[in-house]
This record gives C-alpha cells, sequence and structure tokens, in this order.
C-alpha cells in the first residue's frame, strides 16, 4: 500500500459550509412573512418616491424642458420591479398556507424555497432603486435644426408668388395662411421653399413644423409627426392614446412660438383634436397650409386665401425649354415652333411641362416631335408620362368628389371644346336632362343644386369660373383636367369609344368607330359636317352634340337606332332649315336645342312622339314662322321662345301654350297689346325673360306694323315672381298698370328702349331686387317713379331700389324725376346720364350709394349738366363731385341673353 496516496479533509470544515448553505436555504422559507411584509413597504415607498418625481417631471416638461436618459432608466427599472411585485403579492396566499412547522417546513419545499428567494432579490433591488440619489430629472433641450425640405429649384415664373407668400405669412396680424390651386401647379414646392427660409433665420419661433396630410386624415400619425419634431417621442409617447397625445401636445406647445406646415389636407383639420394651440388666439403663433379646395380654406378660416395658378404662356414655354434643354431644340428648324404647340397643351401647368419636358428631352428629329403633337391632339392620355404620372395625381381631386352625381357633372364639361367658355345655365340644363340631377321636384330647384355642384367644382380646381361682356356666368376646364375627365370617362383608357369627343377640330364628316354600340356620348361641336345621312346603330348613345357647326340636312333615318338618346343639340346650325320627321324614334328624348338654326316649323308628326321631352329651345329662330302642335309636347318643363323675329303670336298660339300642364319655364318675345298672353295668370307666372318687341313687326308678312306705335297701355297683375329680365321695345306702350296684388320678387334686369309714348315705370316699386336699369329713347318720360300713382295703389314702407347696381338714362328728353326724396341706394355704384337735360336733381344724400372702394360714380356727358344739379346740401355734393367723370360715348346696356 506504499504507493497510495491519502487526502485528508477537515470534518468540522466541510459540516461547517453545508450548514451554512442550508441555514441560507432555510432562510428563504424561514423569513418569507418578513421578507414580504418589508418587501410591501419598501415598495410603497419606492412608488411614493417615483410618483413625486414624476409629477415634479409633468411640470417641467410643460414648461419645455426635457427629462434626462439617466432618469428615464431609473424610471424603467422601478416599473419592471413594480411588475414583479405584483406577480409576488398575487402568489402570496398561496405560498404562505404552504408553511408549516412555524416556516421551518414547507408542504412543497421547492415551491417555497423559489418563492423566498424572488421575494428576497426582489426586496433587495426595490431597497436599491428607492435609495438612488436623484437630484436632477430635466434639463433644457437643445433647439431642434430645422430640417429643410429636399425639392427642385423654385419654378420658372412663380419667384413673384413665392415673395408674395412669404411677406403675407410673415405679417404680424396674419395667424393662419392657406394656399390653394389645382393638383400639379405647384403648392408643394412654394410651401417648401416658404418653409426652408427659416433655415436661415427662424424669426423667432421656438419650432418651425412640417407635417404632409395627403387625403387620408390620420390625426394619431400628425400628432406623432409634430411630437417628433419637438422632442416629445419616445417609448411612453408611444403608450398614450389619442386624447392623452392631444393633452400632451396643447401644454407643450401653449407655451411656444411655433410655425405649423400642413402640406396637402383635403378637408377641414381639427386643431383642438390634434392638440395644436389654435394660432389665432396663440401669439406669436402661425399655421400655414396647402390644398385643392377653396372651400377647405374657409372651413379652416381663411377668408381671403392665396390662390397658385397656372404659368402664362410665355413663362410656361420657358420652363418648357428649359425640361427639353437647348441642345434637342437646336436639332431641327422645326422643333422650337411643335415644342410651343406642345407647351400650349400644358396650359401652364408645372406638372405637365415638367413631365412632358423631360419626356421630350431625348426626342432628337422633327419626326418624333409631328408625331407628339398628333397623340396630343388626338388622345392626349397616351402620351408617354400622362397615364403614369400627371393624371393619376389629377384624379385624386376627382375621387375626393363627393357623390357620383357630382363625378358625371365633372366629365360631362369635357364634351365641350378645349379652352371653351361653358354657361353653367346651359350645362346645368344638360345635366337635369341626362338626369345626373333629379327634376322631379321642380326645375328652379334643381337648377340651384347645379349651381352648387358648380360651386363644388370650382372650389375643388377642377373648374375655372368668369363672367362675359354680357353678364353671364360660365366656367373653363383646365386642357389637362379635361384629358383627365375623358381619360376616366373611357374607363382608365380601356373603353376610348364610350366618349367620343371631336369637338372643335374641323371634321368634315361623322368619324368612323369601330363600335357604335359602346358610344355613350359624343360631342362633335364646332366641326364642319355639314350632311348626316345614313344610320348608326347606337344603342347607348344617351349624349348628341352637334352644336356651332354648319349642318345643312339630316337624313330621315339618321335618327333610327338612338333609343336612349336624351340630349340632342343642334345650336347654332343657321343653315339647318328643317328636322326629319324621323326625329320621332328619339323616344327618350328629354332636350332639344334648335337654338339660332334655321328651322322654319316644326315637324308635327315627329314632335307628337317625343312624350319625355321636357326642354325645347328655339331661341333666335329666326325663320320660325309657326309652333302650331307644340301642345302635344305635354311633359314641357321649359320652353324658350326669345327673338323669333317672323314668329307671330296670336290667341291660338296661347292656348297652345296654356294646355301644357308641366311648363314651369318660359321665355317669350311677344308683339305688343297681345293681351291674352298678358293677361295670362298660367303664362306670366311661368315667364322668366319677357319681351315686348315692335322691332320685327315690319317684316313683309305683318300687316298690323302701324299699330305697334299707336299709344296703349299694358296690364302687369298677380304674381310674376319668376320674372328675372324684362324688355320692352320698339313700341307705343304708354302705360303699365299694375293690380293691388303685383309682385316681382326674382326681377333682376329691365330695359326700356324706344318707347317714346312711356310716361313712368312705377311698377318698378315692386321689384325689390332689380341689379340693372336701362331706360333710353322715352321722350315722354317725366318720372321713373311717380309719387301719385305709387299713392294710388296704396304703396307704403317700400323703399325702392335697394339692391340697384347700375342705373343708365339715355336721351330721355322730358325726365325730370327719378324718385321724389333721396334714396339710400345702398348697392348701387353706376349712374350714367347722358342727353337728359331736364334731370336737375338726383335721389342722393351724402349717404347714398356705395361707400369706400368701388363706391358710386356719376358718369354725365355735358360739363353744363354737371353743373345743373340741384344737389341735396353741400355734403352731398362735395360727396359726388369729386368721383363724377365725363365721358361722351354713348351707353350700351350689355343684355343677358340677346346679340347685338
Amino acid at each position: 500500500m506504499g504507493n497510495c496516496v491519502s487526502l485528508s479533509i477537515p470534518l468540522d470544515q466541510s459540516v461547517n459550509k453545508v450548514s451554512q448553505w442550508l441555514e441560507e436555504k432555510r432562510g428563504y422559507t424561514h423569513n418569507l412573512k418578513k421578507n414580504l411584509v418589508a418587501l410591501e413597504t419598501t415598495m410603497e415607498e419606492l412608488k411614493a418616491k417615483r410618483d413625486d418625481l414624476e409629477r415634479k417631471l409633468t411640470r417641467e416638461e410643460d414648461r419645455g424642458l426635457q427629462r434626462l436618459s439617466e432618469f428615464q432608466v431609473w424610471l424603467n427599472r422601478v416599473a419592471k420591479v413594480e411588475d414583479k411585485f405584483n406577480t409576488l403579492v398575487s402568489d402570496k396566499d398561496v405560498e404562505i398556507k404552504r408553511l408549516c412547522l412555524c416556516g421551518f417546513c414547507s408542504k412543497s419545499l421547492l415551491s417555497s424555497y423559489r418563492y423566498g428567494k424572488n421575494v428576497f432579490l426582489t426586496l433587495g433591488e426595490v431597497e436599491k432603486l428607492k435609495s438612488k440619489d436623484i437630484k436632477e430629472i430635466v434639463a433644457k433641450p437643445l433647439t431642434p435644426e430645422l430640417e429643410e425640405r429636399r425639392l427642385q429649384p423654385i419654378i420658372v415664373g412663380q419667384e413673384a408668388m413665392l415673395e408674395k407668400a412669404w411677406k403675407h405669412l410673415m405679417e404680424d396680424g396674419v395667424s393662419i395662411m392657406g394656399m390653394y390651386g389645382m393638383g400639379g401647379v405647384g403648392k408643394t414646392t412654394l410651401f417648401s421653399q416658404i418653409h426652408n427660409k427659416f433655415s436661415n433665420d427662424r424669426r423667432g419661433f421656438d419650432f418651425v413644423i412640417w407635417v404632409v396630410v395627403s387625403k387620408e386624415l390620420h390625426v394619431e400619425k400628425i400628432q406623432d409627426e409634430i411630437a417628433q419634431k419637438v422632442g416629445l417621442g419616445g417609448e411612453q409617447w408611444n403608450q398614450k392614446d389619442k386624447n392623452q397625445k392631444a393633452d400632451r401636445l396643447f401644454n407643450f406647445l401653449k407655451k411656444k412660438r411655433f410655425v405649423l406646415f400642413l402640406d396637402d389636407i383635403w378637408e377641414k383639420v381639427e386643431l383642438t383634436e390634434i392638440g395644436v394651440p389654435d394660432p389665432r388666439s396663440q401669439k406669436g403663433c402661425k399655421l400655414s397650409f396647402t390644398t385643392r379646395s377653396q372651400e377647405v380654406c374657409a372651413r379652416m378660416g381663411v377668408k381671403d386665401p392665396m390662390e397658385v395658378k397656372c404659368l402664362t404662356e410665355n413663362v410656361a414655354f420657358d420652363l418648357f425649354q428649359e425640361k427639353v434643354g437647348q441642345i434637342t431644340l437646336d436639332c431641327d428648324p422645326g422643333i422650337p415652333d411643335l415644342a410651343r404647340t406642345i407647351a400650349r397643351k400644358c396650359c401652364g401647368l408645372p406638372l405637365a411641362l415638367n413631365v412632358i419636358g423631360e419626356t421630350m428631352s431625348c426626342k432628337k428629329t422633327i419626326q418624333e416631335w409631328r408625331h407628339a403633337v398628333e397623340v396630343f391632339n388626338s388622345y392626349a392620355a397616351e402620351f408617354s408620362g400622362m397615364d403614369d404620372k400627371i393624371l393619376p395625381l389629377l384624379k385624386y381631386s376627382y375621387d375626393s368628389l363627393k357623390g357620383e352625381n357630382i363625378k358625371s357633372c365633372l366629365l360631362y364639361c369635357a364634351l365641350f371644346p378645349e379652352d371653351t367658355s361653358i354657361l353653367k345655365e346651359e350645362l346645368i340644363e344638360y345635366w337635369i336632362c341626362e338626369e345626373i340631377i333629379d327634376g322631379s321636384e321642380g326645375i328652379e330647384r334643381a337648377e340651384d343644386k347645379g349651381y352648387e355642384i358648380i360651386g363644388s367644382l370650382v372650389r375643388s380646381s377642377l373648374l375655372m369660373e368668369g363672367v362675359n361682356r354680357f353678364g353671364q356666368s360660365f366656367v373653363t376646364m383646365h386642357d389637362v383636367v379635361r384629358e383627365m375627365a375623358l381619360w376616366i370617362a373611357s374607363e382608365l383608357g380601356k373603353q376610348k369609344e364610350a366618349f367620343i369627343v371631336r369637338a372643335g377640330v374641323g371634321l368634315p364628316e361623322i368619324p368612323k368607330v369601330k363600335n357604335w354600340n359602346a358610344v355613350r356620348k359624343m360631342s362633335l361641336m364646332e366641326n364642319k359636317i355639314r350632311h348626316l345621312i345614313g344610320s348608326f346603330e347606337c344603342m347607348e348613345l344617351t349624349t348628341l352634340l352637334l352644336g356651332s357647326g354648319l349642318i345643312e340636312m339630316i337624313s330621315s333615318e339618321f335618327f333610327n337606332y338612338m333609343p336612349k338618346l336624351a340630349v340632342l343639340d343642334l345650336s347654332h346650325n343657321e343653315r339647318l332649315y328643317e328636322l326629319p320627321e324621323g326625329i320621332s324614334n328619339l323616344v327618350s328624348l328629354q332636350y332639344l336645342n334648335l337654338r339660332l338654326t334655321g328651322t322654319r316649323r316644326l315637324p308635327k308628326k315627329g314632335l307628337r312622339k317625343l312624350k319625355k321631352l321636357i326642354h325645347l329651345d328655339l331661341e333666335y329662330t329666326s325663320n320660325l314662322q309657326s309652333i302650331a302642335g307644340i301642345s302635344s309636347l305635354y311633359n314641357l318643363k321649359v320652353l324658350k321662345l326669345r327673338n323669333n323675329s317672323w314668329f307671330l303670336w296670336d290667341l291660338d298660339t296661347v292656348k297652345e301654350l296654356e294646355s301644357l300642364e308641366h311648363l314651369e319655364i318660359l321665355t317669350a318675345t311677344i308683339n305688343p297689346g297681345l293681351e291674352p298672353f298678358l293677361s295670362s295668370h298660367r303664362l306670366m307666372s311661368c315667364s322668366r325673360f319677357l319681351t315686348i318687341s315692335g322691332k320685327y313687326l315690319s317684316s313683309p308678312i305683318n300687316i298690323h306694323h302701324h299699330r305697334c306705335r299707336e299709344s296703349f297701355g299694358i296690364s302687369l297683375s298677380g304674381t310674376m315672381d319668376k320674372l328675372s329680365q324684362f324688355r320692352i321695345e320698339d313700341c307705343g306702350i304708354s302705360e303699365i298698370k299694375m293690380g293691388r296684388i303685383c309682385s316681382f320678387l326674382s326681377l333682376v334686369e329691365v330695359f326700356i328702349k324706344d318707347c317714346e309714348a312711356l310716361r313712368e315705370l312705377t311698377f318698378l316699386m315692386f321689384a325689390p331686387n332689380l341689379r340693372k336699369l336701362y331706360v333710353s329713347g322715352a321722350n315722354e318720360l317725366e318720372d321713373i317713379i311717380n309719387k301719385e300713382k305709387a299713392c294710388e295703389v296704396q304703396i307704403s314702407g317700400i323703399v325702392p331700389f335697394q339692391k340697384l347696381k347700375e342705373l343708365i338714362l339715355f336721351q330721355l328728353g322730358w325726365l325730370k324725376n327719378i324718385y321724389w326724396s333721396p334714396l339710400p341706394f345702398p348697392c348701387l355704384q353706376t349712374v350714367k346720364v347722358k342727353r337728359c337735360q331736364n334731370l336737375r336733381k338726383l335721389p342722393l344724400n351724402s349717404k347714398s350709394g356705395k361707400q369706400g372702394d368701388n363706391g358710386l360714380v356719376i358718369t354725365y356727358d355735358e360739363t353744363r349738366w354737371i353743373e345743373g344739379v340741384e344737389w341735396e346740401d353741400e355734403a352731398t355734393k362735395i360727396r359726388f363731385l369729386s368721383s363724377c367723370r365725363q365721358d361722351n360715348l354713348i351707353p350700351l346696356p350689355s343684355y343677358h341673353g340677346y346679340i347685338y
């Protein structure tokens, strides 16, 4: 055994270590109750300390200070240990019940050991966190650097707009600035330029915040972006709900000076919901936004928004040339002219100029440029870049329209030629007869709806509006928006033959179509087609616009296969003398426009079958001799008969019109002394435009011409609340008698011309909404409003001419009085007096007429007349003499609906 090694370990030492280990393990169980009490007490103290510090933190952060990362780590650890504590407390009762023999043993020794150990270790963590000496929890944040927006150089031609917008935003009294314009016009580019101006000079603002809102408004997304820009983001922020985020933002921003940029908003942004203080009540703060909608500007509280307009033609061409590049333009002498043609098609829209200019920059041959022009003229959506970069962006505006009927109204506008001024009145007539607008509850109500839709489209920057020289309201459609509408109407280019629009392109014949049954709407306005021959199977066709052309003949079979045609416009075809009897095949026709055609008579047989016709326009049909048989159109609601020079009214005509039970709107030019018409309550109550004229009675077919100059009176009585325009010309009317019940609530324009026997116009007392009054060539007229006659009909308490804007008096040699005492004339802007030598006193005082900018101006022809005026007092004389103007030109009225 001598080779064996012996190992000797002291027995006492080994026993001692085992004993200590057992004592430690036994202590987790034996001391469990004591440790739990200590843990609960210490945890309560830790939470109290945490809550005190968090309250302090909230106060400091509301002052704009930023929490320290070290303190956030401590808070995170407290939250973590609190979770552990809550788990231990939830298991407490079960574990206590397992103990036995005064805690020296357990029914489940391993479970009690593990639980006791966790209590012991957690107690240590809590004591450590509680004893942490926290001196600072926040610090003053660094002002975040402004992150410049990436952008292209400023759009050529919009530098002035940029400067104007910047100055406006920086004005002391401006708290909210809105910029609107159509898609692709450059709003975001301008907006980014304004934003980036703050990178060099903050102008005293603490924060300059940029947020892209876009079509779908997500409040929390906006909140998160603002929070990130002002340094409030982080884990704790993400745990808050929308309302808590709003409160946090509001309490932070209310003590700050900020500029908030909201790009591309499509609806009102509720600042309160986001948590942004209203700049109008928060001094030193500003909000600026861009939108495509004027309506959004109004809802955001901006009364005078800034419109971002398309570029002028020359400036647009400069931008286009810049994108194409001089090298390409110099490749062929013919390219610059073609480039200008293509640039003109973009109508100043920067997006189109940029995209198309870049596309053409690589086209080096004249053939490629000619092809590009041809594509633009035939179907621009096929041009490279149109259907993937330009039209989809504009389609967002279309998609945002509320209601399929509004969308259909917009697409309808694309049926007209490029750059055409579309009269609102005519456009709405189409919509009603196409049943895009419901006319079942009355034409006037439907018209009001139509004007509301037009307003919505204008405010959405999809249409532009204006007023022509006759005072008629119209809309125009930007060429690129028009291409977008045609693209949508053709199902994004998949069904091109659904909408065939070849208006104003000089076609000599009807275009060839592969599938006529696919055609739903066709516009061939303003072309050179002379003959409509043959028949086409157009079973789905609802609209056919053939106006303003050279059509001379329509074959009888032309309308054979158009069973759904609702709108047929043949207006302004002066060589079209008769309609074929085949028009009777148009069993669905609701709208027929023969205005300014050479039509001599209406086809009696054809008319009888047009049972659905509700709108018939026969104005300015100078060859029309009779409307006999019109009573067969018993569903007719609108009938227009103004200025038919050969057509004479008689009792039979009046009776036929009275039999039209559904007639709501009538326009007419009647013979002087046609008492049956004037005494017909049915016809007078639906008359909208009425002219009493002897101008056409000198025609060879009239044997009663001499009577038109004889003096006679007419009677106006009853309610004529639809009458909008009233004209009397070239006749011997001496008096306009009024009944006790007489009302002209809608009358806005009155024209009296060459009525030598007329002595007064007292009936105007019953026209409270009169806007324009033109009187000329009434040599015996002494009073506009006659005091004695006004008293006879017991007019009291009525102040006339409250809404009159324009008063023109010409060649009225005996006129002495307009009214017997001064009137307020609150809306009056223009008074023109010429060759009225006996008119010495005007019914004005120093407070009469429109005040301020565009105030009342009196225009006269002779110095001696203005010198002889007897003013009410010196103040009145001083007021008006300073703005009087001498003008020897003869005033001509801009009469709506009349051709001079």
